[in-house]
């Protein structure tokens, strides 16, 4: 008895076995594919099978992939546009909120399909991202849909591929190719909005138990000139001792530039007084630096003077002043530290721009610019 169980056991485990498909390639021997482009900080996952030409050049726009929506005869679906790929449906992740062709669609993981046309195509953003293919498609699921323009290509494209191009820091143009038609959409984010934003998550978490991680927030803030009251809210973190933050040159400079951006210019300079003397040699250039990109000429003058007193003769410390007196326009002076500075420089290719800045300030020109 003991027996015949097992071998019923045995047999059933056989049978369930059985049921599972072996790994093969996908059918119609379409390639499976995925392609993730980073913008800002939101990621895009496009996700989905790339059918070939195979010698069907001319009857792949209007034919293969029909114009408009069609019924397929099989599923729910009597119209039922492209899958703007193979087998299952592409899927499209947005891992924040985002913009396609200037209108809003927030973030999650979408079914993406296409209604072709030689005019203007209609992409379709649906709810519904497990379908296979199109056949069940139900246009009450639909998030968003736009309409763009496709346009041809010089070169046949046998594999259907999806592509980023012109990247910013703020958008990118997703490119469907395949034959010879490019179909194109644009994804924009709102950098400074989901920045922010992931600031306040990443500070609540064990990320906000050192004082960098607050600092970090604040001159984001700075350089983006966004969210500045609360950025001095993060920055007096980063620089009180009492909660979690440190008082040195890095965190100190940083509230002093956010009390700048909010037009509080006396007690921004109050707070640098304490920042300079706990810098050193290259967090001090690095700060004079920076105000001259913010056409704190005069102020970083001063910073420039200070940092070579406290370091004589330093290559770096030199050439700070070379920069101050340049931006204040007063080129004898600047060129009488570039002369100094020649000999000193570590490389060739601080060789190379202290003979072109020499150049420039016989020329009358400021080497800032």
């Amino acid at each position: 008895m003991k027996r015949l169980l097992t071998a019923l056991f045995f047999m059933a485990t056989l049978a369930a076995s059985a049921q599972r498909p072996l790994t093969i390639p996908p059918s119609g021997g379409n390639k499976k594919a995925a392609v993730m482009e980073r913008i800002g900080i939101t990621d895009v996952t496009i996700t989905y099978d790339r059918p070939g030409v195979k010698g069907r050049e001319g009857k792949i726009w209007g034919q293969l992939v029909p114009v408009g929506y069609a019924d397929q005869n099989f599923g729910t679906s009597k119209a039922s546009p492209w899958r703007a790929g193979a087998n299952e449906c592409t899927t499209i992740d947005f891992s924040t909120d985002v913009m396609i062709e200037g209108k809003p669609l927030p973030k999650g993981k979408y079914g993406f399909f296409i209604a072709y046309d030689p005019n203007e195509c209609t992409l379709i953003f649906s709810a519904n991202n497990s379908n296979w293919g199109s056949y069940y498609y139900d246009p009450k699921e639909d998030v968003l849909r736009v309409k763009v323009k496709p346009s041809g290509t010089d070169r046949s494209v046998e594999w259907l591929k999806y592509e980023f191009a012109d990247q910013t820091e703020t958008s990118a143009t997703v490119n469907l190719q395949w034959e010879k038609l490019r179909i194109p959409f644009k994804v924009e984010v709102d950098l400074n909005k989901t920045q922010v934003e992931m600031f306040r998550k990443e500070l609540r978490t064990d990320k906000g138990f050192f004082w960098l991680g607050w600092q970090t927030a604040a001159q984001w803030c700075v350089d983006h000139n966004t969210n500045l009251e609360e950025a001095l809210l993060w920055a007096d973190t980063a620089t009180n001792p009492n909660v979690l933050g440190n008082k040195n040159f890095t965190s100190l400079s940083t509230k002093a530039q956010v009390l700048n951006k909010l037009g509080r210019g006396a007690e921004a300079i109050s707070v640098m007084k304490e920042a300079l003397p706990l810098g050193n040699m290259n967090e001090i250039h690095q700060y004079g630096r920076s105000l001259l990109t913010q056409k704190q000429y005069k102020e970083a003058l001063d910073v420039f003077k200070m940092n070579y007193e406290k370091n004589p003769g330093q290559f770096t410390t030199i050439m700070g002043l070379v920069r101050g007196y340049s931006a204040n326009s007063d080129y004898k002076k600047a060129l009488e530290f570039a002369e100094k500075a020649l000999p000193l420089s570590p490389n060739p290719a601080n060789t190379n721009s202290i003979q072109k800045m020499i150049g420039q300030l016989k020329e009358g020109k400021d080497v800032n610019q």
